[in-house]
């Protein structure tokens, strides 16, 4: 037998090549069966991706940025286009090994599964912070601080030092927090029926008080502080110069007929998300309702505005895209449907500029997907579903997950090549 022939048969036995199954191999010859095999044995599976199995490097569309929605159909998937294939894409994505998780997998580097908490390409963890004791509800790292701040359902606010990755101070508040955010050097946190409002240059604290219900979501536009609760109102406090008291509670904006549980700002409009099912746009100049968006039938969890875009998810398994096609209205324009409830979203450029979201679902994971192809760029592991994404500057980014672990992730730089003479 030529020994070649006989080496590529080795290597391929028994396993069949995840870029066959989903269209997109280019090797020849492949290491790897180009044909499906015959169900394993019961003890095998639930094996189903190679355990060393990463995301190559794939080619993406040369946009930089979101795209001008001067087409309505900038964001829409045409249903003749076969490039992106979300059913196949999904089916050849590796799992993590739930017996790895365990630290009781037998089978050890010839598992099929993942023994790792991430897959993908050009990012990496750099750091595990685990003194949290429940779920991680807000992440801040203000803008020139060396310290992160974190806040817990465990009634504690950690303030970790950056250059160390310890934790250099902890505030217990006896209260469960339900939010925490950082604007300037404000960090704002919300618990039960008030917000505790820190100046970290100057240190003063201050009690911020009218909302009613635990405090669950908070965001930052036109010079005020949006808080939505329990009771479905959404408070709204002024900044302003007097030291003693920095803030002024302007207006209570009512209409949601159940928890505000998410908000955002885009441009002068406000939108928030409830457990009513509706999205609701505000005009920040006014503080009055312009419109209710009711195309989600779960509960909107989470909110973004990237562009001109408006990105929404919910427990309905769906994360929508609106942009305003007519004057004055916001249309969907795409609707990507995931096989578990979507918790949080957020988004970022990756090192060569790319817009990448991410996507926290019910399974414990969070996607990474390439915009505007949502083609999945990675996928991020957890013990208990990740509450909080937050980004930071030079590439950074964060996750909380309801264990308590918030891990620091970091983009990689991108390599540079010489030129060619």
């Amino acid at each position: 037998m030529d020994v070649k022939s006989a080496r590529r048969s080795e290597q391929i036995v028994g396993i069949t090549c995840v870029y066959w199954r989903a269209g997109r191999c280019n090797r020849n010859p492949c290491r790897f069966l180009h044909r499906e095999i015959s169900s394993p044995s019961p003890h095998t599976a639930y094996h189903n991706v190679n355990a060393s199995y990463r995301y190559g490097k794939k080619l993406h569309s040369s946009s930089e940025n979101m795209p001008n929605h001067n087409a309505k159909t900038a964001l829409v998937k045409k249903s003749g286009d076969r490039k992106i294939d979300a059913n196949v894409s999904k089916k050849s994505s590796p799992t993590i090994c739930k017996y790895w998780t365990k630290n009781n997998c037998v089978h050890v580097e010839k598992c099929l599964n993942l023994h790792s908490w991430f897959y993908g390409d050009g990012f990496s963890t750099i750091a595990k912070l685990q003194e949290h004791k429940k779920v991680i509800t807000g992440i801040a790292l203000p803008v020139g601080s060396d310290k992160l701040y974190s806040g817990s359902t465990d009634g504690t606010v950690r303030i970790w030092d950056c250059h160390t990755g310890r934790c250099a101070k902890l505030i217990n508040l006896g209260a469960e927090v339900t939010s925490l955010i950082s604007e300037g050097p404000w960090i704002f946190v919300g618990l039960k029926n008030a917000i505790k409002a820190w100046n970290t240059q100057t240190v003063s604290e201050f009690n911020l008080d009218g909302p009613k219900g635990q405090v669950l979501t908070m965001t930052v536009g036109n010079d005020i502080l949006f808080a939505g609760a329990e009771d479905g109102v959404i408070s709204a406090w002024r900044g302003r110069s007097e030291a003693n008291s920095p803030f002024e509670l302007v207006a209570s904006l009512t209409g949601h007929t159940r928890a505000v549980v998410c908000l955002t700002v885009g441009g002068k409009m406000l939108y928030s998300g409830s457990m009513d099912q509706s999205i609701k746009a505000w005009n920040m100049d006014t503080l009055q309702c312009t419109m209710t968006l009711k195309e989600h039938t779960g509960i909107v969890t989470s909110l973004i505005c990237w562009d001109q875009y408006l990105l929404s998810c919910s427990s309905d398994c769906t994360i929508k895209i609106w942009a305003c096609l007519e004057e004055g209205s916001l249309n969907v324009i795409y609707t990507h449907n995931e096989e578990h409830g979507v918790v949080s979203l957020s988004g970022m450029p990756d090192a060569e500029g790319k817009p990448i979201l991410f996507c926290s679902c019910r399974d414990n994971s969070v996607r990474m997907y390439e915009l505007p192809s949502f083609s999945e760029r990675g996928r991020l592991f957890a013990k208990k579903e990740v509450a909080s994404i937050e980004l930071g500057p030079g590439g950074l980014f964060f996750t909380g997950d309801g264990t308590g672990l918030l891990k620091v992730w970091k983009w990689l730089e991108v390599p540079k090549v010489a030129a060619s003479s």
